[in-house]
């Protein structure tokens, strides 16, 4: 049960951390109003706090060097409003941000969302789900923690830390050289990080999406765990993967940890520096004592946005990590709605083509990641079925049976050749339209955690009660969904594990009919019944049958036998057609596959 490969690997080259968040800016912008408004906002807050040391100053200089009583008052009011002022801006700016950002999010987990479901199957079988859920979640949460804190206050204490140094060099221009020194080294030790920082929050948000996959695993393929008693495997694979994340944060807090000491260092050192040559300046007379204050109180102001650096650094790259993972999937790329230019046979409409069934025409079919020159899964089928007609397919494991009756609701694209549905290339319609025609049923069924009738209805928007209640009937549901405790309204649970297997399936049955389709494809929708069920499916199904044109695969004498041709599918290509009865006696594959018979005859 380990997750197979299929995202991209890392890059190998180094990506630019700025351009992987200005990717961002087409879901930013429709609130880039408020975003940087509040940023605006934040950078005069910031501001109010660098005026209070120049009050300081005049504070220290006047009123206490003059003894003025009044004007110590009147000091202290004016630093009383300037800190009001100041948490008022910082509580306007979280609630500029708050609602939109929080949109931003929203707007994007809809947008993957969105383009999950347009994306073709072949890309869900190569990525792990866990590793779709880590982006959908907790990628995108890092994205708006990112947009509403960390993005604010890079602007702002960059903005504070410009402003702070001009404020100190008009103080005294030495001391503020003295402070300025320590910036290169900074920014250098800043670059170096980065870059190391980078492969080690990429390595553990992938590592936090495969351990995801196994939890999700886990859990729902818990009965398969406990029946073979795989629980302690399990423990191991995720403690393994989970000591590796940890190992991978562990490095990413030590990266952290000397970041900070760099900076939290260096100023420090710098700042005692200029705190001597300033005692020396007060102690000569060549500098005031409220000159010093004002320095200092401006120095220290500047602490916490240059301790944030590397805090802030740390998560830009996360962020930017974020952003990549994001877009990764967003970049993949969906196959077309409409594909292709088509001739005379493709030429009419969905609503005027005169009836001609199902024609497969030359179709070949190789997955889009098979390695190049493999032989096709589908190579050169020609089958019709005609109007109102059943065809069953049968063949060996790995025929492409599955593959063929997948390419008629358009889940995979064709390779070359066509599929047309009463004389109308499936390439020229779109996905909505080609799936409003053809309803399909799959050998595993999958219900979804909602109530019989909206999993059963999910098969037809407009269907009604009747269609309901006819559906239920053609399935044989009909019975234990009123043994049910609250009937059609129950609730069926995650995958509908509350239900045995064959009742699972005849719910995605009377999913398939419950619209009256024109076209119906079922991959051996009676597999999981027992004997007597199945008759009873079997006779309700056959008036659902004479209604439709069907494609049905076919592994029991049974389902063919409500077919009213066979078509046998053999190493990608059509072997043999006929009725079950012609293909048992001329054909030995069809044979061996329905009686068991060992035979001689070579099969092509």
């Amino acid at each position: 049960m380990s997750a197979s490969a299929g995202p991209p690997a890392s890059p190998a080259r180094k990506r630019s951390v700025v351009r992987s968040l200005l990717r961002l800016w087409p879901y930013v912008r429709p609130v880039r109003a408020p975003v940087f408004g509040a940023a605006g906002v934040a950078i005069v807050a910031a501001s109010m706090g660098l005026i209070m040391p120049l009050i300081l100053k005049w504070i220290v200089d006047g009123p206490v060097a003059d003894g003025d009583t009044t004007g110590l008052w009147l000091g202290g009011g004016l630093l009383l409003l300037i800190g009001y002022v100041e948490a008022v801006l910082f509580w306007l700016r979280r609630r500029l941000v708050a609602r939109p950002l929080a949109g931003v999010e929203a707007g994007m987990r809809a947008a993957l969302y969105g383009h999950l479901q347009r994306l073709p199957v072949t890309f869900h079988d190569r990525w792990p789900t866990g590793q779709l859920l880590s982006r959908g979640t907790g990628d995108l949460q890092l994205l708006r923690m990112f947009l509403a804190f960390g993005l604010t206050f890079l602007i702002v204490n960059t903005a504070t830390i410009v402003i702070g140094f001009g404020v100190l060099m008009a103080q005294d221009w030495l001391l503020g050289l003295v402070l300025i020194v320590p910036v290169v080294p900074l920014i250098a030790l800043c670059w170096l990080f980065e870059t190391r920082f980078t492969v080690v929050a990429r390595r553990a948000q992938d590592q936090m999406g495969d351990l995801t996959t196994v939890i999700e695993e886990s859990i729902l393929g818990i009965r398969i765990i406990k029946g073979f008693g795989r629980h302690r495997s399990q423990a191991r694979a995720f403690r393994a993967l989970s000591r590796q994340l940890m190992e991978t944060e562990l490095h990413k807090t030590r990266l952290l940890s000397l970041i900070w000491l760099v900076i939290l260092a260096l100023p420090e050192l710098f700042l005692g520096i200029a705190l001597v040559i300033g005692v020396n300046q007060v102690a000569d007379g060549s500098l005031t004592a409220g000159t010093l204050v004002a320095f200092t109180t401006t120095a220290m102001a500047l602490r916490w946005p240059i301790e944030s650096i590397g805090f802030l650094l740390a998560m830009c790259n996360e962020s930017a990590t974020a952003a990549d993972r994001f877009f990764e999937v967003m970049d993949a790329e969906v196959t077309p709605e409409t594909g292709r230019e088509t001739g005379a046979a493709g030429a009419g409409g969905a609503g005027d083509a005169a009836p001609d069934g199902l024609r497969f025409e030359n179709v070949v079919f190789r997955f889009p990641d098979s390695p190049p020159g493999s032989p096709p899964v589908l190579d050169g089928v020609d089958l019709h079925v005609r109007p109102g007609e059943t065809l069953a397919l049968v063949g060996g494991t790995g025929s492409g049976k599955t593959t063929l009756i997948g390419l008629v609701p358009r889940l995979h694209e064709l390779t070359s050749g066509r599929i047309l549905l009463d004389g109308t290339d499936i390439a020229t319609l779109t996905r909505q339209e080609v799936r409003a025609r053809v309803a399909v049923a799959f050998e595993e069924p999958t219900l979804f955690s909602a109530s019989v009738r909206e999993n059963v209805l999910m098969g037809s928007d407009g269907a009604g009660q009747d269609d309901l209640a006819r559906a239920l009937r053609v399935s044989q549901a009909d019975g234990f969904v009123r043994a049910l405790p609250q009937g059609v309204e129950t609730e069926v649970g995650e995958q509908g594990l509350s239900l045995s297997g064959g009742q699972r399936q005849r719910l995605a049955l009377a999913r398939a009919v419950v619209g009256r389709p024109g076209f119906l494809v079922l991959d051996d929708p009676l597999s999981a019944l027992d004997v007597h069920t199945e008759a009873r499916v079997e006779a309700a199904l056959r008036d659902v049958l004479s209604e439709t044109t069907a494609l049905v695969i076919a592994h029991r004498p049974s389902t063919v036998q409500l077919a009213d041709r066979v078509a046998l599918l053999s190493g990608g290509r059509v072997a043999a057609i006929g009725t079950h009865t012609e293909l048992l006696h001329t054909n030995a594959e069809y044979r061996h596959l329905m009686t068991g018979e060992q035979t001689e005859v070579s099969v092509s």
